[in-house]
């Protein structure tokens, strides 16, 4: 009898680079202390640490909806970048489902009754300066922001579209 179904395999195990980069850097680390977690610690099998790091990694493996997570849960090399390959509980995955990632997309700077994990912007602001500057040797003496606006013409009526008046398309 053979078996087709590949067992427990990943489409996305390129992530691997990607997980040796921020352990280098260590962004997400630093990302994931601009949190609070005010859950009741003795039920919390996700710490706010694991979210981001699973929200930061499905984000840049082109997973941007929340469902996709419910099927990332069980991903081998999501586990591995997750540094969480089995759960505490037998009755739950080793990543978080699109619940569990919700209530760390909806939390707030002040907690609240409904949201127990909040954020500091001030905090998320500095770690992408902090990060920016920490690559640097000395800090740079002059820094040059080269906006520009590009043309990128859009056909049709895609979702996301919008009015670009500079070249008016």
């Amino acid at each position: 009898m053979a078996g087709f179904d590949g067992g427990r395999m990943t489409s996305d195990a390129g992530a691997m680079l990607f997980g040796a980069t921020d352990r280098a850097i260590g962004l997400i680390a630093r990302f994931a202390d601009c949190f609070r977690d005010h859950r009741a610690a003795e039920l919390v099998e996700h710490t706010v640490a694991n979210l981001v790091r699973q929200r930061v990694v499905g984000i840049a493996l082109g997973y941007e909806d929340l469902i996709d997570h419910d099927q990332l849960r069980h991903d081998p090399v999501m586990a591995v970048l997750g540094d969480k390959r089995e759960a505490k509980r037998s009755d739950c995955a080793p990543l978080a489902g699109k619940s569990t990632l919700n209530r760390l997309e909806l939390s707030r700077a002040e907690l609240s009754r409904d949201h127990k994990i909040s954020y500091d912007a001030g905090l998320i602001e500095a770690v992408f300066v902090d990060v920016f500057l920490d690559a640097h040797g000395a800090p740079p003496a002059q820094i040059i922001l080269d906006l520009e606006a590009t043309d990128d013409p859009l056909h049709g009526h895609q979702e996301g579209r919008f009015f670009q008046g500079y070249y008016g398309n």
